[in-house]
């Protein structure tokens, strides 16, 4: 196929742009002109690729708010146990709090490393509960 000669003025910064990709991506300017008009003369190619992009956005849009419903039922279940807590928990002996305070700070530590050898293996309670494993298969690790 016979490609016809043209001759064109443009701006020194859009000469130096398709300089630079054209050493950049190691194709000729001519590949990159011809396919600007290309690109420029069928919209509908365009359209394509902007479907595409708009298909990718619903998609991270679809997760976001799967990870925003996620951390709205992590924040309400920290609360209604925090409640709870609270609300049933009896204010220790003055003699009792120092043994108490220790033995928190223990459960803590032993809590904080679960917490962190579940990530580390990505099989999270969440996961076990809402696949339906039941109690009595988890792991019995207590303290």
């Amino acid at each position: 196929m016979t490609k016809r000669r043209v001759h064109v003025r443009i701006s020194d910064l859009v000469w130096a742009d398709l300089d630079n990709a054209a050493q950049g991506r190691g194709i000729t300017q001519s590949a990159i002109v011809e396919d600007a008009l290309r690109c420029y003369f069928n919209p509908d190619a365009k359209a394509g690729r902007e479907a595409a992009i708009l298909r990718r956005l619903d998609a991270i849009d679809l997760r976001q708010g799967t990870v925003e419903r996620d951390a709205a039922i992590i924040l309400e279940t920290l609360g209604q146990y925090v409640l709870y807590w609270l609300t049933r928990t009896e204010p220790l002996p003055e003699g009792e709090r120092d043994v108490a305070h220790n033995l928190g700070r223990k459960r803590f530590e032993y809590f904080i490393e679960q917490v962190a050898r579940k990530i580390g293996n990505e099989v999270s309670f969440s996961k076990r509960v809402l696949d339906g494993v039941s109690d009595k298969e988890m792991s019995n690790d207590e303290p």
